[in-house]
């Protein structure tokens, strides 16, 4: 079973740089988006169906043009879940979930915190999405939830932990935040299997971060504890650049 997540930075821009070719040879059974920034309406859905994923599921943000999930699959699921059920979390189309037989996958994109305003509705939602899977995991246990969390963990996980220090997605608020998360029940896959440094996921547009690999690793697959036998493979796909994010790959056993 393969499951990639990637932050497009706009589906649509995305499909302009080649990604549905790069989907294609990809090729994986279900794939996480996050960021789409387009309502469902203003896509050719027949291109993700000729691709093979006839199922497809899209939450997008109330305000067009931003943030907004979706999940694309080869696979029928058996319930689709849009959203948290809290109310300040949903409007800007943050979650997504599709229950298969043996486990559930989360497409979750995490506010940033670009400034004190949206810091602190960050931390207000991390709070809030802690407590949502305490309860959900009681109701699915196996439980995969792939995206950006705009954190990076440790210092390993930042080009300049340094000088980054005080920045949002580095700040000690937010590292001790995906501390205790994963401390709950949850397994960082890629860092599961890769203990070694420079593997990022996100890069700056500017000053050739990405050619210069200066990056943040944002992008997770987190599996909850008891899928650890399952945990097959996790890696970044760094090649893919239809986006400042590149995708990530797990794959689990069936």
């Amino acid at each position: 079973m393969k499951i990639i997540s990637y932050n497009v930075n706009g589906i649509r821009a995305a499909i302009n740089k080649g990604f549905m070719d790069w989907l294609k040879s990809a090729n994986p059974d279900v794939i996480c988006l996050q960021e789409i920034k387009a309502m469902k309406e203003q896509l050719d859905l027949s291109i993700f169906e000729n691709a093979g994923y006839n199922y497809h599921y899209w939450f997008s943000a109330q305000k067009k043009g931003y943030s907004g999930v979706a999940i694309l699959s080869k696979i029928k699921p058996n319930h689709v879940e849009y959203g948290t059920g809290i109310e300040s979390m949903d409007f800007e189309g943050r979650n997504i979930r599709a229950d298969f037989d043996n486990f559930s996958v989360m497409s979750l994109y995490l506010p940033s915190g670009t400034n004190d305003a949206r810091l602190d509705h960050k931390l207000e939602y991390m709070a809030m999405f802690q407590d949502y899977i305490d309860n959900l995991k009681k109701e699915i246990p196996n439980l995969i939830i792939c995206g950006d969390y705009n954190i990076c963990h440790e210092e390993i996980d930042i080009h300049n932990p340094k000088g980054l220090s005080n920045v949002s997605g580095f700040l000690p608020v937010e590292r001790e935040w995906i501390g205790n998360f994963l401390n709950s029940g949850f397994i960082d896959s890629f860092r599961h299997f890769n203990k070694e440094p420079n593997h990022y996921t996100w890069w700056s547009y500017r000053a050739n971060a990405r050619a210069n690999n200066k990056g943040w690793r944002l992008d997770y697959a987190l599996a909850s504890s008891p899928l650890q036998e399952k945990l097959k493979r996790s890696v970044i796909l760094s090649d893919a650049v239809h986006s400042d994010h590149c995708p990530i790959l797990l794959e689990l056993e069936s």
